[in-house]
């Protein structure tokens, strides 16, 4: 094949076909976003289908004129196997040749010179369906959709829920036109985002559906047109009018069996009938690890990363280098979609490492998202602002209150600090089903957290209402007195119930710390916690970070006017328990508590 002029000839493997003059490839008839070295790297290998081609070779044809490390190559060879899904499902496409190349080892069938161009495919537009087309690829979702098309088949109604800008509205386009054919009547794609007032929801799916019909009587002659379809109904964005939308889709399903519904909500729809799915973030790696950009890229928010900052960017490419700065971008923006396209849709005017460096200030920051987005998805500061105010005012005082957290917290925890006394069980499970409060309800204890980018947001409502000074005091008190008690548990609880019990904390300490010997802090609690938390530091290993909290604690100490010898005392045996290895941990471990058995 290699003697042939790839100018005018087009290649087929698997479900795939190549069209190299045009740099497109399909999957089935529908094309398959691939990045353009990736897409140059392919064509080179088919053009040699079962040939060694080594790594010399591709370079050389991928990058002319350019010196680029092998380990490019490999980042973009990674990418390609994934999009190609070599090794799943039993298909192979490329090998590598240890040492020296690789080698194309699917079976290659050339099209005739004269094969059309490929066409869009004229279901979406003869089928009258109005679904959306993607402008992007999506990124890390294909398993959910594969699952989600095949119970959508079995359960009729499914509700796709999860936090503003996580990619809801991506998968459910993407099930539908996966699904689309199943469908005689084809698919309605309805975005209610729009809408303020829920009773017009009828006559917009009317008009949708292009019934000529008056507003007073639209409900009726939805569910009559439809009594006999056979099609989906897609209703995008349903968080501010759930209960209209849930009376809709029961009187719906009830009325037109051959019709299923796909919705999308921040919140359940908790109608009849409703299977949930909660939309996770994409995935990112664990801040202890640090990857090779061959590596980085199994993780789907990087992959998102890197191709949309490619978009912006001519040149811009994954390296070993680079990895760990964008993997940090990215766990920071909690694998959200939407923060992650628009932090790297900034790249062109800040560059990574001050893009890193920026994203304290996020909501300044990202706020150049596509000019045909929906004006919610813009920003990330409204993003956030639609969810909010959807809210009621006391689960808007509890969102902005929990902030105080940081990591993850209990509901006991929330009741001590932020309720006054009242309870407030009833706000945090509706804030969960709101997507904007997570729950881990995996283990004996469930465990509360705000993702990170929705606690940025709610330290600012929480620092506009004054109260945030009231809150962190609070905080840190709550914790002064969690760790009184694990202090005096320490030598007495078996060693996994205390780390069980306790170190699931050690973020918000910290958090607590800060603020303690902050200029606006309490320096006598800081010293406080600083002691009863000493346990922690050194059941972690932490020596350095509890030397570094005890000689704030001793510095602290030395500035108050009245001395107190026994927590000087008990500063000086932490410190010494901070000074040595964990072989001389038990020695230091007995003095310290020793220190503090004198009576408080």
């Amino acid at each position: 094949m290699s003697d042939q002029r790839w100018a005018d000839i087009a290649a087929a493997f698997g479900p795939f076909r190549l069209f190299a003059a045009q740099r497109l490839l399909l999957e089935h008839e529908k094309p398959l976003r691939l990045g353009s070295r990736a897409l140059e790297i392919l064509t080179v290998l088919v053009e040699n289908p079962g040939e060694l081609v080594t790594k010399e070779e591709l370079i050389g044809r991928v990058w002319p004129d350019t010196f680029v490390e092998e380990g490019n190559l490999r980042v973009h060879m990674a990418a390609l196997r994934r999009a190609l899904g070599d090794g799943q499902a039993g298909n192979r496409y490329v090998v590598t040749v240890p040492g020296r190349g690789y080698r194309f080892v699917a079976p290659v069938s050339v099209l005739e010179p004269s094969a059309p161009a490929p066409a869009p495919a004229k279901s979406r537009e003869e089928a009258a369906s109005n679904l959306p087309l993607l402008l992007t690829r999506m990124v890390g979702r294909a398993e959910i959709v594969a699952a989600l098309a095949v119970q959508l088949a079995q359960r009729r109604f499914i509700t796709i829920v999860g936090a503003g800008g996580i990619g809801k509205t991506t998968v459910a386009v993407a099930i539908a036109d996966a699904v689309m054919p199943n469908y005689r009547d084809k698919v309605a794609f309805v975005d209610l985002s729009p809408l303020t007032d829920a009773a017009l929801i009828p006559s917009m799916v009317v008009a949708i559906l292009g019934l000529p019909t008056h507003s007073e009587n639209a409900l009726t002659a939805l569910i009559a047109f439809l009594s006999d379809k056979e099609m989906l109904l897609v209703l995008d964005s349903c968080e501010h009018v759930v209960d209209a939308v849930a009376n809709l889709v029961e009187r719906v399903r009830e009325a037109a069996p051959g019709v299923h519904i796909l919705a999308t909500s921040r919140e359940p729809l908790r109608a009849a009938g409703e299977r949930l799915y909660r939309l996770l973030p994409l995935g990112v790696p664990p801040s202890s690890v640090r990857l090779k950009a061959e590596e980085a890229l199994a993780f789907p928010a990087i992959q998102l990363f890197v191709e949309r900052a490619a978009a912006v960017l001519d040149g811009f490419e994954l390296t070993d280098a680079n990895a760990p700065i964008i993997a940090d971008i990215c766990r920071r923006l909690d694998g959200i979609a939407l923060a992650i396209e628009l932090a790297a849709g900034r790249i062109d005017a800040f560059g990574l490492r001050e893009l890193a460096a920026r994203l304290d200030d996020r909501f300044r920051l990202l706020t150049r998202g596509r000019r045909t987005a929906l004006p919610r998805h813009q920003t990330l500061s409204t993003t956030l602002d639609w969810s909010y105010q959807l809210l009621p005012e006391s689960e808007r005082t509890v969102l902005h209150r929990v902030a105080v957290f940081a990591g993850r917290f209990t509901l006991e925890a929330v009741e001590a600090v932020i309720s006054g006394g009242e309870s407030v069980v009833d706000q945090v499970a509706n804030l969960v089903a709101k997507s904007l409060i997570t729950a881990d309800i995996g283990g004996d204890v469930v465990y509360y957290r705000l993702l990170e980018t929705t606690r940025a947001y709610a330290l600012d409502k929480l620092e506009e209402s004054g109260e945030r000074s009231e809150y962190v005091r609070r905080h840190a008190d709550y914790f002064r007195a969690l760790f009184r008690r694990a202090e005096l548990e320490w030598d007495r609880r078996p060693t996994a119930e205390w780390v069980a019990a306790y170190v699931s904390q050690t973020d918000n300490v910290r958090a607590a710390l800060e603020w303690a010997f902050s200029a606006s802090g309490d320096g006598e609690l800081g010293i406080d916690l600083t002691i009863v938390t000493v346990p922690l530091w050194l059941q972690l290993s932490l020596m350095d970070e509890c030397r570094k909290h005890v000689d704030r604690a001793l510095a602290a100490a030395r500035a108050r006017t009245e001395h107190d010898p026994r927590r000087d005392m008990q500063l000086n045996a932490a410190l010494g328990s901070s000074l040595v290895d964990e072989k001389g941990c038990d020695t230091f471990r007995s003095l310290f508590l020793l220190a503090n058995q004198t009576p408080r």
